[in-house]
């Protein structure tokens, strides 16, 4: 296989010692990948939500290389890959994230996702479980699933999911974020985050430049926008089926979704759910070396 031409070469890309950077073709996409660890241990692909990108499992990542095969895919619009002016319903993005791994010569992986990423993951073991051993999903309502048809108006629960509203809104996000993503990244990552040193301010520089590169922030709200066909795709899915693969749900003792276990088990076969302690929304950076140890349980236990 031949390495596609990296789509943006003037965003800053950081480097993972022991990690290489790969870039490959996704139904007529770039999707950008970052590979390394154990070539004949499992594969384990892993996926970001926003408003970060791969860099978000740059803690994790050592600790599961020591076993595993790992990749990490900045899904299209996120980080270094393409960012398509087409769909991004969970259903189409899961399409081109399964093409990425088919072309880095992957059969069969275990799937980690976390936010936007495990609305992707939900939806590509739905589509495609026969190329997956299982699937972790970290801290995150599923569109059409687990995911509430509403924003809360309560303000001690409203500043947790207050966003999907209003990234709904034609036009008024770019009008308000443009030039001023680094604001917007910054205000996630403190928030959201259960310590407000967790992120540095180079780590908010990286993301808010990902987002604000050309066609960053229009793709980033087009999965928020798009998540009502997501949804739709979701629930027409599951009238057909369950999911039949093993899933783990991680939850953090202050995320988003305090069990995510038992929020998924109605449409899983086998489900199962661990809630990590003193971390936030960003469970992967927030504790790393407890996610590398439910993954790997995770896998010795389903595999």
């Amino acid at each position: 296989m031949t390495d596609a031409a990296n789509p943006l070469p003037e965003l800053p890309l950081p480097d993972l010692p022991g990690f290489t950077h790969r870039w490959v073709d996704a139904e007529g996409i770039q999707l950008h990948a970052v590979e390394g660890g154990n070539p004949t241990g499992p594969a384990v692909v892993l996926l970001a939500g926003f408003p970060q990108t791969w860099w978000a499992w740059r803690k994790a990542m050592p600790g599961l290389a020591e076993r595993f095969r790992v990749l990490a895919i900045d899904l299209p619009g996120q980080g270094h890959s393409d960012r398509p002016h087409d769909s991004y319903d969970t259903h189409t993005v899961a399409s081109r994230v399964q093409a990425a791994v088919s072309a880095l010569d992957v059969p069969q992986y275990w799937l980690v996702a976390h936010d936007i990423g495990a609305w992707v993951a939900f939806s590509l073991a739905l589509k495609y479980e026969e190329r997956l051993h299982g699937v972790a999903l970290l801290d995150a309502g599923i569109p059409g699933i687990t995911l509430p048809d509403s924003v809360p108006t309560d303000p001690e629960r409203a500043w947790k999911t207050w966003h999907f509203a209003f990234h709904l809104v034609p036009e008024l996000p770019e009008t308000l974020l443009s030039g001023r993503e680094r604001d917007y990244v910054d205000w996630f990552l403190n928030a959201k985050a259960l310590s407000p040193d967790t992120f540095d301010s180079a780590e908010t520089e990286h993301y808010a430049a990902a987002i604000a590169a050309e066609g960053g922030l229009r793709a980033s709200l087009a999965y928020y926008r798009d998540a009502a066909e997501s949804a739709r795709k979701n629930r027409d899915a599951l009238d057909r089926q369950r999911l039949t693969v093993p899933v783990l749900g991680i939850s953090s003792s202050h995320g988003s979704i305090p069990d995510m276990g038992a929020s998924l088990s109605p449409w899983a076969d086998q489900a199962t759910g661990v809630v990590l302690p003193d971390a936030g929304h960003f469970i992967p950076d927030e504790q790393p070396d407890a996610v590398v140890a439910a993954v790997t349980s995770f896998i010795d236990h389903a595999g």
